[in-house]
């Protein structure tokens, strides 16, 4: 009996996204794109552009979503995102995308919409404004992003599970209803990063909507800045004070940028050897020298915005000729053909 070759064995599509709203931060290189790209290694990757999501929350500033689009793919091709290896794709290109959404929207309770925790939860951060019709059909639009490419595992972090989970209850629906005994959409599995939170300069989880984010596109002196600005153990108020690594921000982001000295700077904390201000200027140091590859990567690739759209548009038009292909499986599924 011959075996299959390595090299014809089907990889597991994955598939994950964006939203092109601002300057990608540490916490979406470490959370989120070292994941990435060992995805273009061991799976069928796809990445998406997600600008229509964008306007869920600022569809008053659409000039900021086409802007931060490239200057966003510049950053996870300086991140090692290899377009080679994966498909990167802009959602509002692919109009299959909408088609399935108002599709599935036909068969998807408000009740299970209005459920999803991050709903209300999201609105009463950010007001009554962002509480539109596309915000409250956001987890929906996911789904079809997912589900037009047939992608079969999502990466995701403690806030999207909800998401997920809601969206694998509506593909079953839908294949009940009108599968007919087959299965014409895939209900998508979880996969969940190593480091699922990023603590920013407040403590806070990093987010530009805090401001606690240390910019993969600010300059060096910018975030040294930003580390000395950090927040530590609040009972450690001098040199000489034992503290509490556990608790401090910093402690949390050398885990990320050089793990090989937690034991160190922990026991020197521990026994007030070690003093804030020195460790925050070490760190600084340390994080400079981590970013500085992928800082000057970022440059080459926003400053050859050309070489980026042709990435994109590559990307787009394979990610069209899959959708068209679910969409045709979906629509003759309703009879709609």
């Amino acid at each position: 009996m011959t075996s299959v070759p390595a090299s014809v064995v089907r990889k597991p599509r994955v598939m994950s996204g964006m939203r092109p709203t601002g300057g990608l931060h540490l916490g979406h290189l470490v959370g989120v794109l070292t994941q990435w790209v060992t995805f273009c290694e061991n799976a069928d990757a796809f990445f998406e552009i997600a600008d229509l999501h964008a306007y869920t929350t600022e569809f008053d500033d659409p000039s900021k979503i086409r802007d931060a689009r490239n200057e966003m793919v510049a950053v996870w091709l300086a991140a090692g995102v290899d377009p080679q290896k994966s498909t990167i794709f802009l959602q509002s290109a692919v109009p299959e995308i909408g088609e399935l959404h108002v599709l599935l929207s036909m068969i998807t309770p408000v009740s299970w919409l209005e459920r999803v925790p991050t709903y209300k939860g999201q609105i009463e951060a950010l007001g009554q404004s962002v509480a539109t019709y596309g915000f409250l059909g956001y987890p929906l639009l996911q789904l079809c992003d997912i589900a037009i490419v047939r992608g079969e595992y999502v990466p995701v972090g403690g806030d999207q599970q909800a998401h997920l989970e809601f969206g694998r209850e509506v593909v079953r629906r839908f294949n009940h209803l009108y599968g007919n005994g087959r299965q014409i959409l895939l209900e998508p599995q979880a996969t969940f990063s190593e480091f699922r939170e990023v603590p920013g300069t407040d403590g806070r989880k990093m987010s530009k909507s805090y401001d606690n984010a240390i910019l993969i596109s600010d300059d060096e002196e910018t975030t040294t800045k930003k580390v000395r600005s950090m927040i530590t153990d609040p009972q450690k108020l001098r040199r000489g004070d034992p503290g509490r690594p556990e608790i401090c921000p910093v402690f949390a982001l050398w885990r990320f940028v050089n793990p090989l000295s937690l034991n160190g700077i922990a026991a020197a904390c521990r026994s007030g050897a070690l003093g804030c201000v020195q460790d925050k200027g070490e760190f600084a140091e340390e994080l400079n020298a981590y970013l500085r590859p992928v800082r000057e990567r970022y440059a080459e690739y926003r400053d050859d915005p050309a070489r980026v759209e042709r990435i994109i548009e590559e990307g787009t038009a394979r990610t069209r000729a899959i959708a068209s292909e679910v969409l045709a499986d979906v629509k003759d599924a309703m009879r709609l053909t």
